[in-house]
């Protein structure tokens, strides 16, 4: 599945993604670009259960690749 970040905020942004990632599922493989602003994560679970993760880590996203 694909989320497309409206922005960055920061330098530290790829080790927050990861982080809100993992706190929904510890393991899923995440790819993140930052040049495309593209998040990238391989994970059984279904994409709106990351939503939430990427919101409270201050990310507004949208899902690209369910």
């Amino acid at each position: 599945m694909e989320f497309k970040l409206n922005e960055l905020s920061g330098n530290n942004d790829v080790a927050v993604i990861f982080h809100a990632v993992w706190t929904v599922d510890p393991d899923a493989k995440v790819n993140v670009d930052v040049s495309t602003m593209a998040v990238d994560v391989d994970s059984w679970l279904m994409p709106e259960e990351f939503l939430v993760a990427f919101e409270e880590a201050g990310y507004e996203v949208k899902i690209t690749r369910a």
